[in-house]
């Protein structure tokens, strides 16, 4: 073969490999774009609910199956242009009874967390890199217990997929928070309302973590859903952690006071 030949196969090749690299470009581009406008869309469908509260049982499931519970109650309160504010408050049992947490979620800067522990009669912030740490002994961390907030992530359109009998889109969400425990998460999320129906958390190794199922959803004023039964499973340890919801109110008055730091001392 002559060199004349060889150089217009070599143009050729070049142009190829051009038009397939720009091609995967765009795709990365439009996937992005595509899992952004996908929880854009998740975030706006559940604002203005103003604030809630919720009656919770935790159960507690080691490796073998064995069971404890907590009761628990959730104070919630939407915050405008900012993460969402939670105060969590164990009522049962005694050993845990009286022990409340506190969370700031925010947008772009970390969270705000404390809790306070009866039996030390003081209250502690939780620093941010201790953040992925287990909540009261549950397969929840800490941070698992904030909002849902789009600047925290990155996000990547995935793939459709069924769950559970509903159509949905899977969505890589990468964490922005250094400290976060999470290299991603991938979460279905049904395309007719937009929620989530199962997320997975993959660890700083990016090995499967946990996988959160959430069931039974219930439509409140006829806009904004939640799910009654939300369940955590560690498949490395083989613990999980089941969330119960058993009522919940909107709209019931509570203001920024009640989500202070001196409220958990005093939360009843």
């Amino acid at each position: 073969m002559s060199t004349g030949n060889l150089f217009p196969q070599i143009s050729r090749c070049v142009a190829i490999l051009a038009l397939l690299a720009t091609g995967a470009i765009a795709y990365a581009q439009d996937a992005a774009q595509k899992g952004l406008a996908i929880a854009t869309e998740q975030k706006q469908r559940d604002a203005g609910w103003g604030d809630s509260q919720a009656e919770v049982s935790m159960i507690l499931r080691n490796a073998q199956g064995q069971e404890s519970e907590r009761k628990i109650r959730i104070k919630s309160l939407e915050v405008q242009g900012d993460g969402d504010k939670a105060l969590t408050i164990f009522d049962q049992p005694r050993d845990v009874s009286g022990t409340s947490f506190l969370s700031f979620s925010h947008a772009t800067e970390p969270d705000d967390q404390w809790i306070y522990l009866p039996e030390l009669k003081r209250v502690k912030r939780i620093a941010s890199r201790n953040k992925s740490g287990p909540f009261m002994g549950s397969e929840f961390a800490f941070e698992d217990m904030t909002s849902f907030e789009l600047e925290k992530y990155t996000y990547t359109y995935l793939r459709d997929e069924p769950f559970q009998g509903q159509e949905c889109f899977v969505v890589e969400q990468r964490p922005l928070d250094e400290y976060s425990g999470y290299t991603r998460r991938v979460a279905w999320i049904d395309k007719n309302h937009y929620r989530a129906l199962k997320i997975e958390y993959y660890d700083r190794k990016d090995q499967l973590l946990k996988v959160l199922e959430l069931n039974d959803y219930k439509l409140y004023q006829d806009k904004f859903w939640r799910p009654m039964v939300a369940e955590m499973t560690n498949v490395q340890n083989g613990k999980s952690t089941v969330l119960l919801t058993h009522s919940i109110e909107f709209n019931t008055g509570l203001e920024e006071k009640d989500f202070d730091k001196n409220s958990l001392r005093r939360a009843r």
